[in-house]
């Protein structure tokens, strides 16, 4: 339901230029639902205009797109609208351009042309969902603000008259190979800049470490809190070189490593070297409290990674690491197992001497665990029966994934009663249910779950089943779905 008060908004807002017209004689308390609303109808010239005269300090999405008492819409769980993001930059352009003397003449009530200091833009969903050509994906976004830092320094340096009163935009950064040079310009365009680009999260794909080390020297240590580096395959050479310039960002909280080559069973010299050089480092991180080293041969050497780390991680993702019996020990024994809130071993195997070991780590992290992603760990009935013990304990579980494991639907129906016992529970992504092939090997390899068809009929039988025994266990809320690609993986920040 929404509220009178939003209804009345949403009438007022019809008819754009009259709106725009009342806006200097509108409360000041009005403007974020006004913004909201506007955001949410694509009304682009309000939503100019309202950036035009914003009336407080900061302007931020996350504050002014949520969920909120006048209505239930969280449009920070959609991806934006591309003409309601380019309306947003395109006021605050029209802003930094006001003359000076215009805003002293008193044409707008309490100066409000004066008053913005911080454009907030981070918070908007990122990739990995469906497609929408009237949608604006975080890659363009970030084009989007870069061209204004670009236009805005190009700008500034032709125009007279005094500079103008500097805006800090936060934004989440995204860059590859065709866009880091662009972007590249854009940061170095808002030093000193009246638009100072301020970047929250970086995540560079498949971009050379030169380039890489080049951007991290551009940000501002006081405001990154993550860095996601995917596709880049580092190795340990190349991530040696990269760590100190960001180990120089005190406040960052997340680090995100993909594709860390560097094999463990016959090292290097150099491979060695590299090794010891790249835990020095980590050990200056003070505030980090989650890591995801994907893809990265760790077996055997959790311990020397996570005993570097001066506070215990709240999330860590180990997916297809290759982790032995002893990390899972090790893991289970540290001080991060009792404060992991999200914890990803999916493509691990789990089901030979790792399983007693993972059963020690659920245990050790059930008091906190909110999100266990355990795809691809070939986990058959017998290993989930003998673990549904351990993961019961996890009260607080918000979040299973089970993609890709060979599950029957009879284990599937055990986990379903056992976890009637996690109240807080919201989604399940199961396997397709190994009854449901035609033909399996067995064990089944991962890569024919994933790829081998299905039997549609026995399926929507499943899918019924499973329905009717969520109702009948009054938790018709709980998602079980097979979608893996539907749901994204909650963000640490977001648990």
């Amino acid at each position: 339901m929404h509220t009178l008060v939003f209804l009345s908004t949403r009438q007022v807002l019809q008819c754009q230029p009259a709106a725009c017209r009342a806006l200097p004689l509108l409360p000041r308390e009005l403007f974020p639902l006004l913004f909201k609303v506007a955001f949410m109808d694509k009304k682009t010239a309000v939503l100019r205009e309202l950036v035009h005269t914003w009336p407080f300090p900061l302007l931020s999405f996350q504050q002014l797109l949520q969920e909120c008492a006048h209505c239930s819409r969280a449009l920070l769980q959609e991806r934006p609208s591309t003409e309601s993001v380019q309306a947003v930059i395109l006021g605050l352009t029209a802003r930094l351009h006001t003359p000076e003397a215009e805003a002293d003449a008193g044409t707008q009530p309490l100066c409000r042309k004066h008053v913005l200091r911080v454009l907030d833009m981070t918070g908007l969903l990122d990739d990995g969902v469906e497609q929408d050509p009237g949608t604006m994906s975080m890659w363009d976004c970030t084009a989007a603000v870069a061209r204004t830092c670009i236009a805005q320094q190009q700008g500034a340096a032709v125009e007279p008259g005094p500079a103008p009163t500097p805006v800090e935009v936060r934004v989440d950064l995204r860059v590859n190979r065709a866009s880091y040079a662009f972007l590249r310009e854009a940061l170095r365009s808002s030093v000193g800049s009246p638009l100072r680009l301020c970047c929250r999260d970086l995540r560079a794909e498949d971009l050379p470490m030169r380039n890489t080390v080049a951007l991290l020297q551009l940000l501002d240590a006081g405001c990154l809190r993550r860095v996601d580096l995917r596709f880049n395959n580092l190795g340990l050479r190349g991530l040696s070189v990269i760590i100190p310039h960001v180990a120089r960002f005190q406040h960052l909280a997340s680090l995100r490593l993909h594709y860390v080559h560097g094999d463990s069973r016959q090292p290097s010299v150099d491979g060695e070297d590299n090794f010891r050089y790249f835990l020095a480092q980590m050990g200056r991180f003070t505030c980090l409290r989650e890591l995801s080293v994907g893809s990265s041969l760790l077996s055997g050497r959790l311990d020397q990674l996570l005993s570097t780390l001066q506070s215990p991680l709240e999330s860590l993702e180990l997916a297809f690491c290759a982790l032995l019996p002893e990390d899972l020990r090790f893991l289970a024994r540290s001080p991060h197992a009792a404060h992991l809130k999200k914890l990803d071993l999916s493509g691990n195997d789990l089901s030979g001497n790792q399983l007693v070991p993972f059963q020690g780590l659920l245990e050790a992290a059930a008091a906190t665990l909110l999100h266990l992603e355990l795809t691809e760990c070939q986990l058959a009935d017998t290993q989930l029966l003998a673990t549904l013990p351990a993961l019961t304990h996890c009260v607080g579980l918000r979040y299973l994934g089970l993609y890709g494991n060979p599950l029957s639907m009879a284990g599937l129906k055990e986990l379903l009663r056992d976890s009637a016992a996690q109240a807080e529970l919201r989604t399940v992504v199961h396997p397709f249910p190994v009854d449901c092939y035609e033909g399996l090997p067995w064990p089944p390899p991962a890569s024919v779950l994933l790829e081998a068809s299905i039997n549609e009929e026995k399926f929507a039988r499943v899918e019924a089943e499973l329905h009717q025994l969520l109702l009948a266990s009054g938790r018709a809320h709980v998602l079980w779905t097979t979608d893996i690609y539907g749901r994204l993986a909650a963000d640490y920040f977001s648990l």
